[in-house]
């Protein structure tokens, strides 16, 4: 099954670059990377620019409409993603625990639905 693990923290609560505390970080995600992609579960992932580079897109009475920013104001702030092929919760949860930020921000694991075509 695939879950998206999604990457969440407070602005100014991650290491900066270039501080040694950054490079362990980015470290911890390059090795991550590299174990998810060599073991065959890794489906996708990024990281993804500030809140600040957003744009919120909605359509009314045919119409689109946007605004500059996130959809929400909130603390945390999605930063990335990761889409992998699990097993089960179980070993997603394994996974999610071995992504650097969940030790100053938060993953939020959701199992991808799957449409019947047919």
């Amino acid at each position: 099954m695939q879950y998206a693990m999604l990457i969440y923290d407070e602005d100014g609560s991650r290491p900066e670059p270039p501080t040694e505390a950054f490079k362990e970080m980015m470290a911890g995600y390059f090795a991550l990377s590299e174990e998810v992609q060599a073991n065959g579960m890794f489906q996708a992932g990024a990281g993804l620019q500030g809140v600040d580079a957003a744009t919120t897109v909605r359509v009314r009475g045919g119409k689109i409409a946007t605004t500059d920013g996130p959809y929400a104001e909130t603390k945390e702030q999605l930063g990335g993603f990761y889409l992998l092929e699990c097993k089960d919760l179980d070993e997603a949860i394994e996974y999610a625990a071995k992504i650097p930020t969940a030790a100053f921000g938060c993953i939020e694991i959701r199992p991808v639905m799957v449409y019947d075509q047919t």
